[in-house]
Formats: C-alpha cells, sequence, structure tokens
C-alpha cells in the first residue's frame, strides 16, 4: 500500500496518522508493522512515535492477519477411531490443540480435519461440537454434514451424550461423589475458569477406582460440559489433577508434565440411523507410565 499523508495529520505521530488513514486494521497491527519495518516513511523506517508533518510517502508491506488464514489444510496426523458420511471420531493426543487461536493459528486439529476431509470447510468450525483442552487427551466427536451438527449440538444440550474421562488427582479419595457448582470466568485472573455465584450450572460425577499414598485415580462422568468443569471441580474439592500447572499444586514426589486427564469413553446415538454407539480410548503411554510409577510406590513405598 501506499499513502501520502494528508495535512490534517501535521504534528500526529506515525501510528496515530495510520490509525486514521486504515481504521480498517486494529491499531496494534498497524503498530507491529511499523516497529518490524513494514511501514516506511520516504523510504526510511522509522519508529511509531515519530512525527508526520504532512506530504511524506508511507509505504506499506502489511503481513495477513493470522486469524484470516487459520482455517488452512494441514497434514498433520490422525488417529481416527470411526468414521463414516456423518460423523468422524478422534482419539487427540496430549499437546494438540483443537481450534485455532491466540498464540495457536496453526497445528490444530481443525487444520487436520480440513486435510484429512476438505468437505469440512463448509461446517462451522470445521464439524468441530465440542473440545478438549490442549493437554487433555482422549475421544472427540466431529459432525461431517451440517444436518449431524445440529444434532450433535442437541445431543450435547439434552445431556444425553455420555462423556467419561480418567483422571489422577492429588491426595487420596475416600469415596465416590458428585461435585455440583456453578462455573465461570475468574474474577480476576480473566484466563482461568473458577466457582463463580453467577457462573453456569455444571455438575461432574467421580468413581474412586484406585488409590495410591498420595494420589487417586478417578473416572469423571460429564453432566454438563463447560471450559474446564473436571479441571476446576476437583481443584475446588481439593484434589486438583496431578500436573495441572492452572489450577494444580507443586509436589516434588508427583510430577507430570500435563494435567493427567484422559477422555476414555465417548457414548451418542447416531444422527441418521439413531443406533447407540459408543467408543473406548485407552490410556496413552505417559499416563499408564504415571499409574505404573504410583503403584510401585503403593507396593514398595518408594
Amino acid at each position: 500500500m501506499k499513502l501520502t499523508v494528508p495535512a490534517e495529520c501535521a504534528g500526529l505521530r506515525l501510528d496515530q496518522a495510520l490509525v486514521r488513514l486504515l481504521p480498517e486494521y486494529s491499531r496494534n497491527r498497524l503498530a507491529q508493522w511499523v516497529r518490524s519495518s513494514r511501514v516506511t516513511l520516504d523510504g526510511r523506517a522509522v519508529p511509531p512515535r515519530h512525527k508526520v508533518w504532512g506530504g511524506e510517502i508511507i509505504n506499506i508491506v502489511p503481513t495477513p492477519d493470522p486469524a484470516t488464514l487459520a482455517h488452512q489444510a494441514e497434514d498433520i496426523p490422525l488417529d481416527i477411531v470411526f468414521e463414516d458420511a456423518a460423523l468422524l471420531v478422534v482419539n487427540k493426543p496430549a499437546g494438540l490443540v483443537v481450534h485455532p487461536g491466540s498464540g495457536n493459528w496453526h497445528g490444530t486439529l481443525l487444520n487436520a480435519l480440513l486435510k484429512h476431509a476438505p468437505g469440512l470447510a463448509a461446517i462451522p468450525r470445521a464439524g468441530i461440537v465440542h473440545r478438549l483442552d490442549k493437554d487433555t487427551s482422549g475421544l472427540l466427536v466431529v459432525a461431517k454434514t451440517l444436518a449431524a451438527q445440529a444434532d450433535l449440538v442437541r445431543q450435547l444440550q439434552s445431556r444425553s451424550v455420555a462423556r467419561e474421562y480418567l483422571a489422577v488427582v492429588h491426595g487420596r479419595l475416600g469415596r465416590d461423589g458428585k461435585i455440583e457448582a456453578p462455573i465461570g470466568r475468574h474474577p480476576v485472573k480473566r484466563t482461568r475458569m473458577a466457582v463463580v455465584t453467577r457462573g453456569r450450572h455444571a455438575v461432574t460425577h467421580y468413581q474412586v477406582i484406585e488409590r495410591y499414598p498420595h494420589a487417586t485415580l478417578l473416572r469423571c462422568r460429564l453432566e454438563t460440559g463447560r471450559t474446564h468443569q473436571i479441571r476446576v471441580h476437583l481443584s475446588t474439592l481439593g484434589h486438583p489433577l496431578v500436573g495441572d500447572r492452572t489450577y494444580g499444586k507443586r509436589n516434588p514426589a508427583l510430577v507430570f508434565p500435563r494435567q493427567a486427564l484422559h477422555a476414555e469413553r465417548l457414548a451418542l446415538l447416531h444422527p441418521q440411523s439413531r443406533r447407540a454407539l459408543s467408543w473406548h480410548a485407552a490410556l496413552p503411554a505417559d499416563m499408564q507410565q504415571l499409574i505404573r510409577a504410583l503403584r510401585r510406590v503403593a507396593v514398595n513405598g518408594e
């Protein structure tokens, strides 16, 4: 882009003049272009605070907004558990972001899905109807048609989709239980969720599978599906997930590189046939290793 600084911008900083001249771009994005020398003033790179006086020639070599390029197909391996004309069920590995967003515009499950099934480009969010956190592994269903997507959303809203997780938590839980506490945005730390009075209704059921000296293996069943629900509820209970850096606690005896949470089972009605379908994903190797180590401690007192 090539612009001439008009007289009415005389005395303004370069970044301020650009905001007036290019209102379709954000202030931060324009300043970023100036700082990265993608903007020149009369052929020279200058800082954002440099003043203009009118008549100068501004040349801009813009970079595209990453959000506009986010929905690109990428050749990323997928562990496909089930697929037909309406549904696709994936066993997501830990570390894979589900949907592009700030800081993760590429290399996501959505990008992989668009490569595997290009027709998903015509479906909102590439057919993704629910999510797993980046560091949570396990089963996730994707709709391949608009009709299937609408049906799955209805099933999720009516709570007829069964979702069960295996979780390793700090401390020893004595018995099975249910956590019913509303979840909403943390009032201070806005990137976190919390139990808050005006939050959305949330219910998590948990069952004790194994106990170890300093940890417990649980099976958790979601009755609702709020952001970070299991992580927040178990932390509120006083038994956060092992490895959860956001809602957990540090314990040198229990070191794990991610939250120990795996979406083990998924069950729903097929959107077309109305058949009841169920899938199971075995624990990934890292959680199997963690549990073996906890069992050794329980037996040997290591």
